[in-house]
């Protein structure tokens, strides 16, 4: 597997970028080192830039968190999150299981993912016994982010109900600074445990979150598109589905797997475990 330092070698071969946004862009908290100057230098060699997030909130709410980081929203051309991706379904019931869902949703996730559920004709409800369905977008700050247990009481009596759930985000975790702490997906795994019914899960790896992306690339030659993500079970299995090189970041989780100084043969251990086969490995978001 080749080892890249940064990101100029690829910028030889791809004209199209679809970067991940937690562990690859940032931390949860800031931009990491290098990646400003890394997208500026690769708009100015003329390349489309995409965002492709499993954040469960709406693109305008992510777009805002960047510039509110201190980038520069000139540096890519578009963002495209299972938030916006989740809300599309719910407002327009374009797929049978959205169809089937109801109206009634009972939220587990913080007011930051309301967006969601916006404008969608969706009323949300406090008790398993008022809901059609169960709306995951994650953690909530008065159960925590670091500990399943407060959420099984809820999610026991959603199971009991057999409420189907819509996760809006598939990440089992995602590294906020230096802490792992839990996203939708975990609570999904749970909920599944306890016996619920299903876990709509929306977003990567599922392949139908690329074409949107390549709208707003404006590219459509696939095999000119490269990926970087640090999740090999989300960014790297979806761009593989899709049909898009991948390249694996080793920030984020992989570095909380990995370390410092990555052992290249662990590495490929991993993604063979995983089933991908990513064209690269990429030290960090940086030229």
């Amino acid at each position: 597997m080749r080892m890249l330092d940064g990101v100029a070698p690829l910028a030889e071969r791809y004209d199209g970028f679809i970067l991940d946004l937690w562990g690859v862009v940032h931390d949860g908290r800031q931009p990491y080192p290098g990646v400003a100057d890394a997208l500026g230098r690769l708009k100015a060699a003329g390349k489309r830039i995409a965002f492709l997030s499993n954040a469960p909130r709406r693109s305008f709410v992510v777009d805002a968190l960047l510039t509110g980081m201190g980038l520069d929203r000139a540096l890519w051309d578009g963002t495209m999150t299972s938030g916006e991706l989740a809300w599309r379904h719910l407002k327009h019931r374009d797929r049978a299981d959205f169809a089937a869902l109801g109206t009634r949703a009972l939220h587990i996730g913080p007011e930051r993912d309301l967006s969601v559920p916006a404008e969608t004709g969706l009323v949300l409800v406090d008790r398993a016994e008022d809901a059609e369905f169960v709306l995951n977008t994650g953690p909530e700050p008065a159960r925590g982010n670091t500990d399943i247990e407060p959420y099984r009481a809820a999610l026991t009596a959603c199971a009991a109900r057999h409420l189907p759930m819509v996760c809006v985000n598939p990440d089992r975790h995602v590294m906020v600074g230096d802490q792992r702490v839990l996203c939708a997906g975990a609570l999904a795994d749970l909920y599944l445990a306890l016996g619920g019914p299903m876990a709509i899960e929306i977003g990567k790896p599922d392949p139908a979150c690329y074409p949107p992306v390549l709208e707003l690339l404006g590219l459509s030659d696939r095999s000119r598109i490269v990926a970087i993500g640090d999740s090999p079970h989300t960014d790297l299995a979806g761009a593989q589905a899709a049909g898009i090189d991948a390249v694996w970041a080793l920030t984020g989780l992989a570095a909380h797997a990995h370390g410092a100084t990555p052992d290249p043969e662990r590495l490929a251990a991993e993604a063979a475990a995983e089933g991908v086969r990513p064209v690269a490995t990429l030290a960090a978001l940086r030229w």
